[in-house]
């Protein structure tokens, strides 16, 4: 996805952050971004720092005028077999390999870096410090809060379009209501717990 440039004579910067590390259901999605100098977006920041009706704003410009950018994810079961850092890893390497055109670097948010064919460097606070990082942040944001509300028409009882999937008192009392549903992610404890307790 996204659009491809011409990359000589300029250095292109890939930025790439993750969302869904914490809850307990549903895939880690990541974002990879190649901003375009001759269009900055204005209002970029941490995609937590920002209103949802200002993301989604933001994430149709990002889409419009950014140089290139991809979305992937890694699924609960990939999250349960590898655990969900080296999960949320995945999906940053698939994002960048996702891009219409290769960066010359790639920051990443945080203090881990998936690992890449070019340079590749951990910011910390990244996605507040770094547009590219901060316009990834918002993409992989609004892409797992739109795969929550797919996943709440499927299962409305466990009101994801409202907690995201987090472990929320609600989401925790709906767990012991209505059960573990295929995309919980099994190794998360509270999920772990629920389980262990319907086979007592």
């Amino acid at each position: 996805m996204g659009r491809s440039a011409a990359t000589s004579g300029v250095i292109y910067l890939c930025g790439v952050d993750e969302a869904g590390r914490g809850p307990l259901v549903g895939a880690v999605f990541a974002a990879a971004v190649v901003l375009d100098p001759a269009h900055p977006i204005t209002g970029l920041a941490d995609s937590k720092k920002l209103s949802e009706k200002k993301r989604e704003a933001l994430a149709l410009e990002i889409r419009e005028y950014a140089l290139a950018w991809a979305i992937a994810s890694a699924s609960a079961e990939e999250i349960d077999r590898i655990n969900i850092l080296r999960a949320s890893l995945l999906a940053m390497k698939r994002a960048v390999e996702g891009l219409a055109m290769a960066p010359h670097e790639v920051a990443v948010d945080g203090l881990h870096c998936p690992s890449l064919s070019m340079p590749v460097r951990a910011v910390v606070k990244g996605d507040s410090l770094v547009a590219e990082i901060s316009a990834a942040s918002i993409l992989a944001k609004t892409a797992r809060d739109a795969e929550m509300r797919e996943l709440h028409l499927i299962y409305p009882q466990y009101d994801f379009a409202r907690h995201k999937g987090y472990p929320t008192a609600a989401h925790l009392q709906a767990i012991q209501l209505h059960g573990v549903t295929p995309l919980h992610r099994r190794s998360f404890g509270p999920v772990r717990r629920a389980l262990e307790n319907e086979t007592n």
